[in-house]
């Protein structure tokens, strides 16, 4: 995360960059300067996650009770000095830093396959050493915090260029974090929660000007620095060579720096000769090694400048011309998008042409002779021309287009996954969908060969009924107040799976207020992530989370997609980047929705969000038990009323997907979320285990997962359970889960598990029943795991169940693919088996 290399620079080679102060004495002094202001920290929350998860006990699926405890402790302490916090999310990842998040992924699979070794050698939780956060610890921070009454948002782009613009733009206290990039960004100071001390408020500033004099650069030459280094943007690789060359001419190396720290010294030495030597006259990629890297570069560069500041690397000369290199770029007005459009000059022809960067990249164009409208080019890699391209609605990556010779028009092209060629897209005539051509080599012809859909329908969007839909929305700094309920131009620049921007206006100010979850991601750009699981990829009897949710989830894109009515033929795909075993993450997994079976049909996102109308909420309660397709449980769903309801419909749903799910595991689930609620916080900590257990720590990972599942469905809905009926705080509580798992594992009665207690044995008979009976309406009874035969308590688990199951994904055919055939299998071309239709198209 950050700068590399440049934590540790500061740590061991620069410490007089860090200076200890005291949050109390500096909020003193800001009231000082600032007469009737609040001093205001900004936190970026996904830096301090870690700092902030304090039990002991982590491998169990999370000491929810403990964790809202130890956060409201955290909030107590500013407020009591008098200090505002804001706090900052990640709402999504940046294309450009999909790579770095891939490869942070991969890394947690390898901790995690190692944990899972530990703890089948131990029979016990692992060191702090080997600390990974509790799944679903970022969403439920948000919810909490919310709770706590804290302003808390969630970021449209990577978080940390928001929470650096809203410290320099609100003139705060400073960011509090974890990140290198906050030394880079010319910003408010940079405080750090790593060495924070809560009970007397003190903590290390990071000093940006030190760090500058020590380098002997300036505040401006910061973001060059970080890239040649690399960061989140620029890959560590990408200029090795040239560090190594500048550490090889550099000749003040200090024998009492590390290697890595004598680098950083040269490349700043390097930058400081040029800036001095040139000053600013010379051609950059001349004086640094861009070569074909050079957009990637200036892109990493560009990404440190806030709103109004300029970088002396981009050299600003009179009449908008900024000279990055020989071919001069300038800065044009693009029609109707309200952007500056850089011009660059054609090697050959020694004229200008103007680069569009709505694909990420610079993208030059010519002009049609027919037309006279600019059109975007780009140059073909084997024949060596420049192609016209045009931006694919979905992607929106610049797609080659091809003259069609027949009716002499241009046709779009796309790659051929299998052979890397281009090939030419076609229109269905029947469905209005775009079909690429491949190829057969069996049949010497062009046949189809994927699919893309793009659905033009209008999606209404409303509010979430527990907080108050008169309050006034997140106002960005720069967009003015109206801008909060019209569509700014930044908003008609955006390639969205939905044309209303009404409805992604609203969907983006909850968004932004943390409200819902990956609802706003799904409509805006139909691409979706999820980190990774407490999973033991050698345990194949339990399946990993992404597969046993995957159905609600494809349930979810339809709502939210299909425009009212079911029909998802019409519907986009959605692009998952979900962890699980066996998957390489080199392509997002295509995802379709899946049509669901509403009594009445599927109401519109207008009736379920914005409607009063009576009967409005019985609609919302139906739309969510048919994304988890269990609308035959309604009944006793209600039996058994809130807070229960949830973690009901939840356990049903779990109990009908794996069946590899036993009494036990029920017992223990129902056990702990009885108990928890007369346990205070204090017991909790002092609770011991015997031992740890594997399946355990899986099966309590799997729940929470669950439960933020529970929080897309329910705000997709228009919220028609309380968001505090899922909340892990008030349901779940890892280690004691774990305590009923190992005691109903040893054949403990039910007394034993609700510790005695007649009106939670009771209650416990009851959220037991109505699971049961309406597992049994699925077809899927539940029975104990000592009456299975022994090689059904094997990989497979309840063959009798899975036989059923295999082909539909529960026990109604049709409805979604059991997990257990929805493994990675081929990556490539679209499953289309009638029978085995897991409605996602592989990439």
């Amino acid at each position: 995360m950050g700068v590399r290399g440049l934590q540790g620079f500061v740590g061991s080679s620069c410490p007089h960059i860090c200076t200890v102060v005291n949050f109390k004495d500096l909020a003193e002094q800001h009231r000082s300067r600032h007469p009737g202001g609040t001093p205001t920290i900004v936190v970026d929350a996904m830096c301090c996650l870690r700092y902030w998860y304090t039990p002991d006990s982590w491998i169990c699926g999370g000491q929810w009770r403990e964790y809202f405890s130890a956060l409201r402790e955290f909030v107590k302490t500013f407020t009591a000095v008098g200090i505002k916090l804001i706090f900052f999310f990640d709402g999504m990842v940046e294309q450009n830093k999909r790579d770095e998040w891939v490869k942070r992924r991969l890394k947690n699979n390898r901790e995690i396959a190692r944990i899972f070794h530990y703890i089948k050698s131990n029979k016990e939780q692992p060191g702090r050493n080997m600390f990974f956060i509790p799944s679903g610890l970022a969403v439920f921070t948000r919810f909490a915090l919310k709770t706590l009454g804290q302003e808390t948002r969630c970021s449209l782009q990577e978080a940390d260029y928001e929470v650096a613009s809203y410290g320099l733009q609100n003139d705060c206290l400073g960011i509090l974090g974890e990140d290198t990039d906050y030394l880079i960004y010319d910003t408010c100071p940079y405080f750090s929660i790593s060495e924070l001390c809560l009970d007397s408020l003190d903590t290390v500033m990071l000093c940006r000007e030190k760090l500058c004099q020590s380098l002997g650069l300036g505040l401006s030459d910061l973001p060059l620095l970080a890239c040649l280094l690399g960061n989140d943007v620029i890959p560590e690789g990408m200029f090795e060579s040239f560090r190594y060359k500048c550490l090889s001419s550099y000749t003040s190396v200090r024998e009492n720096f590390d290697k890595k720290g004598n680098i950083i010294l040269a490349v700043a030495d390097h930058i400081a000769k040029v800036r001095r030597l040139h000053q600013g006259e010379k051609k950059l990629e001349e004086i640094l090694p861009l070569g074909t890297n050079k957009a990637l570069f200036y892109k990493g560069v560009a990404s440190y400048l806030l709103p109004g500041q300029r970088s002396p690397w981009f050299f600003q000369k009179p009449e908008g011309v900024i000279t990055l290199d020989k071919p001069v770029v300038s800065m044009i007005s693009g029609p109707e998008s309200h952007w500056e459009v850089p011009m660059c000059t054609d090697p050959e022809s020694k004229q200008e042409v103007p680069m569009y960067p709505e694909s990420g990249r610079d993208v030059p164009v010519c002009t049609d002779p027919e037309s006279g409208q600019d059109v975007p080019v780009c140059t073909d890699p084997e024949s060596g021309r420049d192609v016209p391209v045009c931006t694919d609605p979905e992607s929106g990556r610049d797609v080659p287009v091809c003259t069609d010779p027949e009716s002499g028009q241009d046709v779009p092209m796309c790659t051929d996954p299998e052979s890397g060629r281009d090939v030419p897209v076609c229109t269905d005539p029947e469905s209005g969908q775009e079909i690429s051509l491949s190829s057969d080599p069996e049949f010497k012809q062009e046949v189809p060969m994927c699919m893309r859909s793009e659905s033009k329908q209008k999606l209404p969007v409303g509010t979430n009924p527990e907080f108050n839909p008169e309050a006034p929305m997140f106002t960005n700094p720069e967009i003015k107040q109206e801008d909060t309920i019209n569509t700014g131009p930044e908003m008609k620049q955006q390639v969205t799976m939905v044309s209303d921007p009404e409805i992604l206006q609203v969907a983006r100010a909850h968004h932004v207020q943390a409200e819902s979850y990956l609802v706003y991601n799904i409509l805006s750009s139909g691409e979706v992530e999820c980190s990774n699981s407490l999973e033991d990829e050698l345990d194949q009897a339990l399946p990993s989370q992404a597969f046993v949710y995957r159905p609600v989830r494809q349930r979810v894109y339809s709502l939210l997609l299909g425009g009212g009515g079911g029909d998802t033929s019409a519907c986009p795909t959605v692009k998952e980047w979900f962890v699980y075993s066996g998957n390489p993450l080199r392509h997002p997994d295509l995802v379709r929705p899946l049509q669901m079976n509403i009594p009445g049909g599927t109401p519109s996102l207008k009736l379920l969000w914005l409607s009063q109308e009576p009967g409005v909420q019985a609609r919302r309660l139906d739309t969510l038990l048919a994304c988890f397709d269990l609308s035959s449980s309604r009944e006793e769903l209600q039996a058994v009323g809130s807070p229960f309801e949830a973690l009901c419909c939840l356990l049903i749903y779990l109990f009908v997907q794996v069946d590899t799910l036993c009494l036990e595991d029920l017992h223990a689930f129902i056990a702990q979320a009885l108990c928890l609620q007369g346990k205070p916080t204090v017991q909790l900590v002092d609770l011991e285990l015997d031992h740890v257990d594997p399946r355990a720590v899986q099966l309590g990972s799997l729940l929470v997962r669950g439960l933020t599942t529970l929080v897309l469905v329910n705000s997709a809905c228009g919220f028609p359970w309380k968001t505090a009926d899922f909340m892990p705080w008030n349901l779940f509580d890892g280690k004691l889960f774990h305590q009923k798992y190992l005691q109903s594992e040893k054949g403990c009665t039910v007394e034993v598990l609700v510790e005695q207690n007649r009106s939670r044995l009771t209650k416990f008979q009851a959220l037991k029943s109505a699971v049961c009976r309406a597992c049994v309406k699925e077809n899927r009874p539940i029975s104990s795991r000592r009456h299975w035969r022994p090689h059904h308590s094997g990989r497979w688990g309840r063959q009798e169940s899975s036989s059923h199951r295999t082909s539909s994904g529960h026990s109604r055919s049709g409805q979604g693919q059991h997990w257990r055939d929805q493994g990675p299998g081929k990556r490539s071309g679209v499953c289309l088996t009638p029978a085995l239709d897991i409605g996602c198209v592989f990439t």
